[in-house]
């Protein structure tokens, strides 16, 4: 798989089966669009897979996780360390997202992106460091732009894998101290909202670190020039994690499985990866809307109606791992529920 397959060749969905599957959906016994977005997803996920019985095999989910070398200025209310001990949370089993893909029968699988730390070999976790965490983008580009198309292409290479083994349904989350920073400079390169709207608490700052990381982001953002070709703003302000997930997800798209996409970090590589794929967001399930307030303006650059709003601002995948059980309801719905015909109720 070169990269510009990897990152371009996004095909739009077939819609041959959309009469079919609306008439099947429309046949259901309830009133003509009474389960709302569920009957969304059903349509959704039926051309995805093209066929009027979708069914999910072997779901599974992929977190990516990486540092960031603007943490050091205090970006983030948590020290960098946080994130290779999350990783061993992780690996443990004991993290939030470990806990809902366990309640949901999901697999999962660990990728160091690019921590800071040597992990050795782990059972469960992917070494696909591309270096010891990012540069510090106040002052120089966070990667190279061979670190970035790398990255990318690991990000790939892990989903082409999980698909070779059977998964036609993966969901994507994230770990990295000071993620949010850049998930904030990349939404308002690619969305051109004002920075300060795209900027959030992260993992819980006060007033006065919220300013500060204002006044940072906006100094990161004078040195690179105002960015707006996505691979250039995502070496500009991306995380390993980030890019990886970028390359994960279009990889994920062109082989046509059903994307599950998480919260804010998530979404900013789903931003990265829309705008390099048109028809990207047409494989993507948008399961959440974070407290975060650059959230609201991917979702609305990337026509995505979120699932659920729980008021969540974990990250880890936690989200699209909740909002599962109401994806897998849409499939049972359109394989599961009886007809008008079948059950022998009238429709008048």
């Amino acid at each position: 798989m070169n990269m510009n397959e990897t990152l371009f060749n996004v095909p739009a969905l077939d819609r041959t089966l959309t009469a079919a599957l609306q008439r099947k959906i429309d046949r259901k016994t309830k009133p003509l669009g009474a389960l709302g977005q569920i009957e969304t997803m059903a349509m959704q996920i039926g051309l995805i897979q093209r066929t009027l019985t979708p069914q999910f095999k072997q779901p599974h989910f992929v977190v990516f996780a990486g540092d960031h070398g603007a943490t050091r200025l205090g970006i983030s209310s948590a020290s960098q360390e946080v994130t290779w001990q999350m990783v061993e949370n992780f690996l443990a089993g004991g993290a939030g997202i470990n806990v809902f893909v366990r309640q949901n029968g999901l697999g999962i699988t660990i990728v160091d992106a690019g921590v800071a730390h040597n992990f050795g070999p782990r059972p469960g976790l992917v070494d696909a460091k591309i270096a010891a965490g990012t540069r510090n983008y106040v002052d120089e580009p966070a990667m190279t732009a061979a670190q970035c198309a790398l990255a990318m292409q690991r990000g790939a290479h892990i989903v082409a894998s999980l698909v070779a083994a059977g998964s036609n349904v993966i969901g994507f989350g994230e770990m990295g101290i000071g993620n949010s920073s850049s998930a904030s400079l990349i939404t308002h390169c690619l969305t051109c909202a004002p920075l300060d709207e795209c900027i959030g608490r992260g993992a819980g700052l006060g007033e006065a670190g919220l300013q500060r990381k204002r006044r940072l982001l906006a100094q990161a953002l004078a040195r690179a020039g105002q960015p707006r070709a996505p691979l250039t703003v995502l070496a500009e302000f991306g995380g390993f994690e980030i890019a990886m997930m970028a390359g994960a997800m279009l990889g994920a798209a062109q082989a046509g499985v059903l994307l599950l996409i998480d919260g804010f970090i998530a979404g900013s590589a789903a931003l990265v990866a829309s705008r390099l794929a048109p028809h990207f967001a047409e494989y993507c399930i948008f399961c959440h809307h974070s407290v975060e307030p650059g959230h609201r303006i991917q979702l609305a650059a990337m026509n995505a109606d979120p699932l659920i709003d729980l008021r969540l601002r974990l990250g880890e995948g936690t989200g699209a791992a909740l909002a599962y059980p109401l994806v897998l309801a849409a499939v049972n719905f359109l394989n599961e529920m009886a007809s008008f015909e079948s059950a022998g109720v009238s429709d008048h």
